[in-house]
């Protein structure tokens, strides 16, 4: 009992307790059935398998955390009108994701992140960031989530980060809002894109394993992620461009941890920096 209570009080408790609360809230709006279905088969099989794969690494039993989060992540921002399957195939790819795809310190990408980006293409879904609790009324109850990813984010350092992406990021749609026509960007300044980039600052930008820890690093991680997701959707306009943002971001950050362990030129600190990251991971020999 003192392990959990334990647990519970660590950042990652407390973002489970935080999803909970939000999946409590949205889910009366969203249809409790459909919230029940997705959610439970999500968390259910994406947690099964990571217990599976923690045995095997670790010869211990632990409770996967990891993937109890990715999959409430992912089924928050799908559209719960979407089959059940939907968000267990990208809760899935989200927990394999983190062992495939990393370096010696830690996986690359935020999972949920890449699952929502790559299974896109193989099951396309529609993205309503529900659990951002877009369709809440009334209205005052959406403050459990600025409140919580908060208190979530200050507990895991990083509202640096928060505030330097939130910044630029509306810092460069309003300057094209003044410059060119408003009308086209007019989305992003409403619901539920305005709850969405906020659930996406506090929860999913925040990710410890795949944000920087230093607070340089973070300011200019923020700007980057705001850049990239910005570029993003003036180009193509895809749902997920605040998701292509963060996964840009990941690069960047497992970039920085290679190459302040690494020792050479740039072409040397690269062919690290290759090596180390996915199944080939020691694939590529050491320059000689």
């Amino acid at each position: 009992m003192h392990k959990v209570i334990r647990f519970f009080k660590t950042p990652k408790g407390l973002l489970i307790v935080l999803l909970v609360g939000l999946t409590m809230i949205a889910a009366p709006a969203e249809g409790v059935a459909a919230v029940a279905l997705c959610m439970g088969c999500a968390v259910l099989i994406a947690g099964l398998l990571d217990l599976f794969i923690l045995r095997l690494r670790v010869d211990t039993w632990r409770f996967p955390s990891g993937a109890v989060l990715s999959a409430m992540i992912v089924t928050m921002v799908v559209r719960t009108q979407e089959h059940w399957y939907v968000p267990v195939a990208m809760s899935v790819v989200a927990v394999i994701s983190k062992y495939v795809i990393r370096t010696r310190q830690a996986n690359v990408f935020n999972p949920a992140a890449f699952a929502l980006v790559s299974v896109m293409y193989v099951l396309p879904a529609a993205q309503s960031w529900w659990g951002a609790l877009p369709e809440v009324s009334p209205p005052w109850l959406r403050a459990a989530l600025l409140a919580g990813g908060i208190y979530v984010a200050d507990r895991v350092n990083k509202m640096p980060l928060v505030l330097s992406f939130l910044g630029a990021y509306f810092l460069m749609f309003t300057a094209t809002a003044y410059l060119g026509d408003p009308r086209r960007i007019v989305e992003i300044f409403r619901s539920p894109d305005i709850e969405a980039v906020l659930y996406f600052a506090l929860i999913i930008l925040t990710d410890p394993p795949t944000s920087p820890a230093r607070y340089r690093d973070q300011w200019i991680c923020g700007i980057m992620v705001a850049a990239v997701s910005y570029a993003v959707f003036e180009t193509s306009g895809v749902v997920y461009f605040l998701l292509a943002g963060v996964l840009a971001g990941n690069v960047w950050v497992a970039w920085r941890r290679v190459h302040r362990r690494s020792r050479g030129t740039f072409p040397r600190k690269l062919e690290v920096f290759v090596r180390e990251i996915g199944p080939w991971r020691g694939a590529v020999r050491r320059a000689s």
